[in-house]
C-alpha cells in the first residue's frame, strides 16, 4: 500500500487575513419555567371532627365508599354472618380440592385454617359491614 501526497488542486488556498480567532457561543436568556399552580384545595362535607392532634379538621368529600347512613345492628350482624359463611365456605372448597389431590392431612388443615383465619381477618377488619 502506498500512499500519494495530497493534490494541490483540492488543498484549499490559506487565508489572506489570516487565522480567524474563534467564535464565542452565543447566549441567549432563558426564561425561568412557570410554577404550576397550586392545587385546588380539597372538597368537605359535614361536620368538624378532632384530628389526632386534638385540632378540629373537616371530613373529605365523599370517596369510593358510600357515606350513607351507618347500617342497623341486626342488619350489620346479618351482613357478617353471611360473610362469615362465605369463608367457611372457601375453606370447605379448599379442603375438598387438597384432599381430592391426595395432599397430606396435616397440610389441609394447615392450609385451610390459615386460609380462613386471613379471610376472617380482612371481614372483621372491614368498616363497611
Amino acid at each position: 500500500m502506498t500512499i500519494s501526497p495530497p493534490n494541490p488542486d483540492t488543498i484549499p488556498p490559506p487565508n489572506p487575513a489570516g487565522p480567524t480567532e474563534p467564535l464565542e457561543p452565543v447566549v441567549e436568556p432563558v426564561e425561568p419555567a412557570p410554577q404550576p399552580a397550586d392545587p385546588p384545595a380539597p372538597v368537605v362535607d359535614g361536620p368538624p371532627v378532632l384530628g389526632v392532634d386534638g385540632a378540629a379538621t373537616t371530613r373529605p368529600a365523599p370517596g369510593f365508599l358510600p357515606t350513607g347512613p351507618a347500617r342497623l345492628g341486626v342488619e350489620s350482624v346479618f351482613v357478617r354472618f353471611i360473610a362469615t359463611a362465605g369463608v367457611v365456605g372457601v375453606g370447605t372448597a379448599l379442603g375438598a380440592v387438597l384432599s381430592a389431590n391426595d395432599v397430606a392431612g396435616w397440610i389441609v388443615g394447615l392450609v385451610v385454617s390459615t386460609v380462613s383465619v386471613v379471610l376472617a381477618a380482612i371481614l372483621w377488619r372491614s368498616r363497611r359491614l
